[in-house]
């Protein structure tokens, strides 16, 4: 029997995987293996999201935990090559651009292991920043380049990628959001938080580029505070985040503003229901951007650019940078009812995931089940 083995690291990666995983399970006879590099360790960034998306306990577990980008990276390739030399796998799926994802793609290299890249071609162009290197190297080492927009395809063709390696799939990422969403929006989580739907603003922050320096922490907060003034911020606070912010004495901008809320993190379901039903949110998360596009929801993007273009000319996005008064004017204005409605990019529908598990199916030539066929 043919084998795919899944790589998941970081708490967007599960979302993103756990709807492939279920598409292929259904659809082909294919066999899984999930691995799970333990880049996210702590429960409520990691384990919560198993049991909320529905995805089965990892086979492999690494727990590879935290370390400088070389550290972590290393210690993951070293333990990748003999997860891969054990089980001999015929695929190697992963997805995004953390480091799990870059450690796989040079092993299978290594190994000469055909790899898939959901969520291939997305750019920054920001050179140095972490995330575009692994992006940029896991797309140039894949064999199946999976993109979730049209305009990713393109980049990819501009830096030169056989087109045969290129499948337009949409974005995997929707199909999580769209099969939580009603559910979650069920649970007490506005009710526990003493909140009504579109009464209350969503922040999260955990890019290092954002956290790391006390000036454009301590900035981002004062911008966050003065939304605080208009209606209740909930800022579920990454374990990073809330360790900066002791150690630079920044938490007196939760004391002066009672309104801003942090709250620990938060599971799939609970989080999808906060989000879902909030006036704004203002985040550094790529995966935000999409979601808010998708739900309808108006989205300030506190970084200088972002790798989903998509998300600011078709959707509800903005990219505002980090200055503390361009925020609070960009706030303003959604809060003041001046905001682009958007819409929803093509192939966001939910089925991106019944794509890939066909692509996968066709590329393995392995046999599709009944059940495939009885739903084409």
């Amino acid at each position: 029997m043919k084998k795919v083995i899944h790589i998941v690291g970081a708490r967007p990666n599960f979302m993103k995987v756990a709807p492939i995983y279920k598409a292929i399970a259904a659809r082909t006879s294919l066999q899984q293996i999930l691995v799970h590099t333990g880049q996210h360790y702590d429960v409520k960034m990691s384990d919560v999201f198993f049991t909320d998306l529905g995805l089965p306990a990892p086979d492999v577990h690494l727990g590879i935990g935290s370390g400088s980008h070389a550290q972590q990276t290393a210690r993951m390739m070293v333990e990748l090559e003999k997860v891969f030399l054990e089980h001999q796998p015929d695929l190697v799926s992963v997805v995004g651009d953390v480091n799990s994802t870059i450690a796989a793609a040079l092993v299978t290299s290594k190994l000469a292991i055909p790899l898939a890249h959901v969520e291939a071609g997305l750019r920054s162009y920001v050179q140095h920043q972490p995330e575009e290197v692994n992006r940029v190297v896991t797309d140039r080492l894949s064999d199946l380049l999976l993109t979730p927009s049209r305009d990713a395809d393109a980049n990819l063709l501009k830096e030169g990628a056989d087109p045969a390696r290129i499948h337009f799939v949409g974005n995997v990422m929707i199909d999580s959001l769209l099969a939580s969403k009603e559910k979650a929006e069920r649970l007490s989580t506005l009710k526990d938080l003493g909140l009504s739907p579109r009464g209350y603003a969503v922040c999260t922050l955990h890019r290092p580029s954002n956290v790391d320096d006390p000036r454009i922490l301590g900035g981002l907060l004062s911008a966050v505070a003065h939304v605080s003034t208009r209606l209740p911020v909930i800022f579920p606070v990454h374990p990073r985040t809330r360790k900066m912010i002791a150690e630079q004495g920044l938490s007196h901008w939760f004391e002066r503003h009672p309104n801003l809320r942090p709250v620990d993190p938060m599971g799939h379901m609970e989080f999808v229901g906060l989000t879902s039903q909030a006036k704004l949110i203002l985040t550094d998360s790529g995966g935000l951007q999409e979601e808010t596009t998708a739900l309808g929801v108006p989205c300030l993007t506190l970084r200088e650019q972002t790798e989903r273009p998509i998300t600011v000319e078709e959707g509800t996005n903005e990219v505002v940078g980090t200055d503390p008064d361009r925020i609070r004017q960009a706030a303003d204005r959604v809060l003041d009812g001046q905001f682009k409605k958007g819409r929803i990019p093509e192939l966001w529908d939910g089925r991106a995931s019944e794509r890939i598990a066909d692509l996968f199916a066709r590329y393995l030539r392995v046999e599709e089940t009944s059940l495939r066929a009885a739903s084409a």
